[in-house]
């Protein structure tokens, strides 16, 4: 399974959360990560608060 700043590093990488990525988030949140893990968690909230990366569902749910 993919660690948490693996996944937010693509996010990053490509300015946009996936679906598949944000869900898959999810379940990596509910186990135990470490330090690194939540401070790649913080850049991703802060990086998608400033518009630098665009929620996939987001996008979807205005768009109906």
């Amino acid at each position: 399974m993919a660690l948490i700043r693996e996944v937010v590093q693509q996010a990053l990488n490509t300015g946009l959360l996936t679906i598949e990525a944000e869900n898959q988030l999810r379940q990596l949140l509910m186990t135990k990560y470490d330090r690194e893990d939540f401070r790649a968690f913080m850049a991703l909230q802060n990086a998608a608060m400033s518009g630098c990366v665009k929620q996939e569902s987001r996008s979807l749910i205005s768009s109906q």
